[in-house]
C-alpha cells in the first residue's frame, strides 16, 4: 500500500500546495522520484513529469530518459525532457560539472513552470537527503540556517517525501513492486555527499539506529531557534537602525550592549553584504580612533565618532576627471562642472558651489577627484597650511562625506578649490588678476 493518508497530511501540514494546483514534478527514475509521482497520481494531482538529461552517462542517461517517458505515458500525464551540454557550461562558466547540473536544471524548471502555468516545482528529497545536507553544511562550515536542512518548501520548490526516510521508501517501493532505475554515479564516493551518504552516515547509524527520528527532532529545534534569531533581529533593526536618506546609522554604544555581539552584529549587517570577517574587524576598533571604512560588495561602512554609517557605495567615488584647457564642461559622478573663462577679474561671492580663480595660476590639465589621505590645502582668507581632514573636522563634515566632495586640484598638484566649502588662498582673484577662471559646481539630479 502506498503512504497516501501520510503524503496528503503532510502536503496540508506544510501549505505544500492546493487541490486545484498544477505540479510540475521533476523526476530523475530513481526511486524516490518515482514513488513521489505514483502518489502524485494516486491522490489525483494535477502533475506532468520533468526530466533533465545532463549528457554525463552516455547510454545510461539515454536509458534514464527514455524510462521517464515511458512512466509519463503510463501514469498518463505529459512529460518533459530537455538534453542539456553540462560539461561546455561548466567549461564556459568555470564551475564544477555538479554546480552546473543545479544551475542548469533549476532555471528550466522555472522557465517550463511558467510556460506549463505550474504552481509548485516537486522535489522528491527525504529525510536522508536532510541528514547529508546537514552533515555536509557543517564540514564546509555554516550558520544557524544551515542547520535547518531541506525545508518543505522554498518559493515555488516543495519536497512532499520529507516525511519519509530512505529506508521506508526502499520497502514501499519493494512492497509495491514499482519499476525505477539506478543511477551508477550513486555508488561513487568522489563526491562529498556521495561519501557522506555511503561512508559517514552508516558509521553513525552504528552509534544511533534511530538516526533520522533524532535528525528530525533536532530539526524543529534547529527551526525554532532559528525563528527565534529572526524575531530577535527583526526587533533590533527597529531600535537600533536609524534611515537617513540612503544612509543607516547605529549607535556604538547600542552595539556594544549586543549580546552576543558578534551573532546579532553580523545579521544586523548581513544584509549589506557584510560577512563574519568583516564584523570581527568592526568590533576590534569600535574603541579606535574614527574614520576607519569598511567596505562590502555594494556598501561602505564607515566607523564615525559615536556611531557606525552605512551607505551605498557609489559607482565613481574615486573617479578621476581631467580638465583641459579648452573644456567648458565636465561631469564628476553626480556632479557637472561648468567652466567660463573672463577678461575681467570677477570675483564669485554667497556661491559655495561657483569659485573664481586666478586664470594665470593654473596648469592644466586640472583634475576632479576625492578626497586622499595626507591632502592639504591653505583656506581662503587664512594663513598656512591645513590638513583637509583636519578643516572636514572643523566644519563638522561627517567622515563618510567626505569621500563625497569634489576637490579641483591644480596640475602641479595643489588644491584649488574644496567645492561647495572653500577656496584656496593662493589662487584668489586679486589687484594684480588680469583673467579669471569661474568653475560652477552643479549637483544633478
Amino acid at each position: 500500500m502506498l503512504p497516501v493518508t501520510r503524503f496528503v497530511n503532510f502536503i496540508e501540514q506544510n501549505a505544500l500546495f492546493t487541490p486545484g494546483s498544477k505540479v510540475l514534478a521533476a523526476v530523475s527514475g530513481g526511486m524516490d522520484s518515482v514513488l513521489m509521482v505514483h502518489l502524485l497520481k494516486a491522490t489525483s494531482i494535477d502533475f506532468s513529469i520533468a526530466h533533465c538529461n545532463f549528457q554525463l552517462r552516455g547510454d545510461e542517461a539515454l536509458r534514464d530518459q527514455e524510462f521517464c517517458n515511458n512512466l509519463a505515458t503510463k501514469l498518463r500525464v505529459p512529460f518533459h525532457t530537455i538534453n542539456f551540454d553540462t560539461t561546455a557550461y561548466a567549461a564556459n562558466n568555470k564551475i564544477s560539472i555538479q554546480m552546473a547540473a543545479r544551475e542548469l536544471r533549476y532555471q528550466w524548471f522555472d522557465t517550463l513552470s511558467r510556460q506549463t502555468d505550474s504552481q509548485a516545482i516537486a522535489l522528491a528529497h527525504h529525510q536522508n537527503d536532510t541528514i547529508e545536507t546537514i552533515l555536509l553544511n557543517l564540514t564546509r562550515g555554516t550558520g544557524i540556517a544551515g542547520l535547518h536542512g531541506i525545508l518543505p518548501r522554498n518559493g515555488m520548490l516543495v519536497r512532499p517525501l520529507l516525511f519519509l526516510n530512505r529506508d521506508e521508501i526502499t520497502a514501499i517501493i519493494t512492497s509495491n513492486k514499482l519499476d525505477f532505475v539506478e543511477d551508477s554515479s550513486n555508488a561513487s564516493a568522489k563526491y562529498a555527499r556521495n561519501k557522506i551518504r555511503l561512508e559517514v552516515v552508516p558509521k553513525l547509524k552504528e552509534l544511533n539506529p534511530s538516526l533520522e527520528k533524532t535528525f528530525e527532532n533536532n530539526l524543529k529545534h534547529f527551526r525554532d531557534l532559528e525563528l527565534l534569531l529572526e524575531n530577535e533581529v527583526i526587533r533590533l533593526k527597529k531600535d537600533m537602525l536609524n534611515q537617513q536618506g540612503d544612509e543607516t546609522f547605529l549607535l556604538i554604544a547600542d552595539v556594544k550592549k549586543l549580546n552576543p555581539g558578534r551573532l546579532l552584529l553580523f545579521k544586523l549587517l548581513q544584509p549589506y553584504g557584510f560577512n563574519e570577517t568583516s564584523v570581527d574587524d568592526v568590533l576590534s576598533v569600535l574603541d579606535k580612533h574614527s574614520g576607519r571604512v569598511f567596505k562590502s560588495g555594494g556598501y561602505v561602512l564607515v566607523l564615525d565618532r559615536d556611531k557606525l554609517v552605512i551607505k551605498p557605495r557609489k559607482t565613481g567615488e574615486r573617479q578621476e576627471v581631467t580638465i583641459a584647457e579648452q573644456d567648458h564642461e565636465v561631469y564628476y559622478g553626480s556632479y557637472k562642472l561648468n567652466l567660463l573663462h573672463d577678461d575681467s577679474p570677477l570675483i564669485i561671492k554667497d556661491n559655495p558651489m561657483a569659485t573664481s580663480v586666478d586664470a594665470a595660476l593654473l596648469i592644466y590639465p586640472l583634475t576632479v577627484r576625492a578626497w586622499q589621505e595626507g591632502d592639504y590645502f591653505c583656506p581662503l582668507g587664512m594663513k598656512g597650511h591645513k590638513k583637509l581632514s583636519d578643516y572636514f573636522i572643523n566644519q563638522k563634515i561627517a567622515l563618510h562625506h567626505k569621500e563625497e566632495i569634489p576637490l579641483l586640484v591644480n596640475g602641479n598638484g595643489d588644491i584649488i578649490w574644496v567645492a561647495g566649502y572653500r577656496a584656496d588662498e593662493r589662487y584668489k582673484v586679486n589687484n594684480n588678476t588680469k583673467k579669471v577662471t569661474i568653475f560652477e559646481m552643479y549637483k544633478l539630479s
